[in-house]
């Protein structure tokens, strides 16, 4: 009456209960959170062959198991300016980090900043962490007494290509001059400093607190500013150079 067959009627699923393939997977995802399905399935057939491959990739995705991938962050282009020595201070500075360790094994990090027209140390920031609203804070303090530059070079590490850096740029009138990634020839100026910062300093001590740090940093600096002659300068120190002109 109803053209319904009884074949359909009596019908009963066979199809196996999915609880097994879950456990398994979600054991193995706990034990090894970095693989994928495809490595997941590869060692749950060695041991179950007759758990269909298609099926496995369906519960794996039913359970949220699927990696989030990390996407490459995406840098505007740049385009390179000559890096030419200005012709009086506070018209370009250079800035850049640096990394070393304590004797114990914990990192901490610097930041430098020098002044491209005499290579005149204007500060070195040292400690753990230093994030954009550090930068920025360090800026407007090595600004006091002497204004901030035109302009400031600098790679494309996260801190320095930040929108807080962006917006504080734009409201006191500085130009961020960001280099070409993988091009840190573009801004020779602090990576020279930086070599010989590590040599006289970074790899000269042993360190344990970040008060050892600074305190050799600060006193190294005096001397590199006022004392220590420079190839670039005509045998002559920043500061010496910055008073004939």
């Amino acid at each position: 009456m109803v053209n319904f067959s009884r074949s359909a009627y009596r019908y009963q699923s066979r199809r196996e209960t999915d609880e097994p393939i879950v456990v398994v997977l979600k054991e193995l995802a706990e034990g090894q959170p970095t693989w994928g399905v495809d490595k997941m399935t590869d060692l749950i057939r060695q041991r179950h062959p007759e758990w269909n491959h298609k099926r496995i990739r369906r519960i794996y995705c039913e359970l949220g198991l699927n990696l989030k991938t990390k996407r490459k962050k995406r840098l505007p282009s740049r385009n390179p300016q000559p890096l030419t020595q200005p012709e009086r201070p506070n018209q370009s500075w250079s800035l850049d980090f640096m990394c070393d360790s304590f004797a114990g094994g914990r990192p901490f990090r610097t930041l430098n900043i020098l002044d491209d027209f005499n290579r005149e140390v204007v500060w070195i920031e040292v400690d753990v962490s230093l994030p954009a609203e550090r930068v920025i804070r360090v800026l407007e303090t090595a600004s006091i007494g002497r204004g901030l530059p035109k302009q400031i070079r600098m790679d494309n590490g996260p801190e320095l290509i930040s929108g807080a850096l962006s917006r504080w740029a734009e409201q006191r009138g500085v130009k961020l001059v960001h280099i070409q990634p993988g091009k840190p020839a573009q801004n020779a100026y602090i990576e020279r400093f930086n070599r010989t910062f590590r040599e006289d300093i970074l790899d000269a001590y042993i360190f344990h607190t970040l008060d050892e740090v600074r305190e050799l940093a600060e006193s190294w600096m005096e001397t590199y500013n006022s004392i220590r002659p420079h190839d670039s300068l005509q045998g002559l120190s920043p500061f010496q150079f910055a008073a004939r002109v």
